[in-house]
């Protein structure tokens, strides 16, 4: 009876090593799971596991260019609710292109170091990062122009339609004064807008169908120009 006992408990011992094994493919050590990621400054470092977290962050790289990862969103307001979001990824030499249907749908980590124990990423801007950036830019610009003159008197300023929406239409509009080179500001919301079109269409983005509503003047609040609708 004693032995019959003794082989149970060896051949359970066994399989729950087997279940806690960590499989490292040896031809591309990204493939597997990563865990406790330790975030200093621009870097993250990971370490291996073996499964993901029911209630921690993690990723997954599959050998078929699968994409998981495990988190609990933007909001870090406890109880966390953890939940999978999936994609696909690509390696090219040391950078992991990661497409996935969640924002950012296109991202890039540059691998600093990797080990079979350990990964270590540094988070590089895409081509399509790197273009909104440049049109975030641009809107700033326009953004420091139409409040660069204090809002005094309302007979002095007029509002103009600025961007585009994927779906079509202006993503809305924008006071300015007639005091500003208009010309410049208007050339700027100009440009603004048909770059904002180009990268709908380069980059797939998607917005909802509504349209932006027109305001009927602009009052002067506070120095703020404040359009009325």
């Amino acid at each position: 009876m004693m032995k019959k006992i003794i082989a149970f408990l060896f051949l359970v011992s066994l399989f729950s090593c087997e279940d806690n094994e960590v499989i490292i493919d040896a031809n591309n050590l990204l493939i597997g799971t990563w865990l406790d990621p330790v975030y200093e400054g621009e870097t993250t470092t990971f370490k291996r596991g073996n499964s993901l977290p029911n209630d921690a962050y993690g990723i997954s790289f599959h050998k078929n260019g699968g994409f998981i990862e495990r988190t609990s969103g933007w909001c870090g307001t406890p109880p966390l609710s953890f939940f999978n979001i999936e994609g696909t990824f690509e390696l090219e030499s040391t950078l992991v292109n990661i497409s996935t249907e969640s924002y950012p749908t296109n991202y890039a980590w540059r691998i600093i170091t990797l080990t079979e124990q350990e990964l270590v990423v540094k988070r590089e801007l895409t081509a399509q990062e790197v273009e909104y950036r440049s049109l975030m830019d641009l809107f700033n610009e326009i953004q420091e122009l139409s409040s660069s003159v204090s809002c005094s008197d309302a007979t002095n300023w007029l509002f103009t339609a600025y961007g585009s929406k994927a779906c079509g239409g202006s993503q809305g509009y924008i006071a300015y004064s007639t005091e500003i080179d208009t010309n410049d500001f208007l050339n700027k919301i100009e440009i603004y807008t048909q770059a904002e079109k180009t990268f709908n269409v380069r980059w797939g983005i998607i917005s909802d169908c509504s349209i932006a509503s027109v305001p009927v003047s602009v009052e002067c609040e506070n120095g703020i120009p404040t359009l009325k609708y």
